[in-house]
């Protein structure tokens, strides 16, 4: 399964309402490091799919939601489970810190 595309429209339903963890990467096409990332964030999204679901955010196509949970640098990454943020982390991180940070949280 690869990531997830959502939007502020589809935010409550893909994140707040799903009845698994969500890593929402908020990331922007123009983004060095977010792209760095992409592909560590498809094979998590791959190996870890039963646990996690990994999903992207536009920043750009979709101002509200960064802008409602306080993204101020990107790529920022934000764990949800049960409709609450439980973690954050921003900056481009290895796959293994990735992998390592959701297993401590979920």
């Amino acid at each position: 399964m690869a990531t997830n595309n959502i939007t502020d429209l589809s935010f409550e339903q893909d994140v707040l309402n799903s009845s698994k963890p969500v890593l929402v990467d908020y990331w922007a096409e123009w983004c060095g490091p977010c792209k760095q990332i992409g592909p560590a964030l498809e094979e998590i999204s791959n190996e870890m799919s039963e646990k996690v679901t990994i999903s992207k955010l536009n920043i750009d196509e979709n101002p509200q939601t960064p802008s409602k949970y306080g993204v101020k640098g990107i790529p920022t990454l934000m764990l949800f489970n049960n409709g609450e943020i439980v973690s954050t982390k921003v900056g481009a991180l290895p796959k293994s810190k990735i992998v390592e940070w959701i297993e401590s949280v979920i």
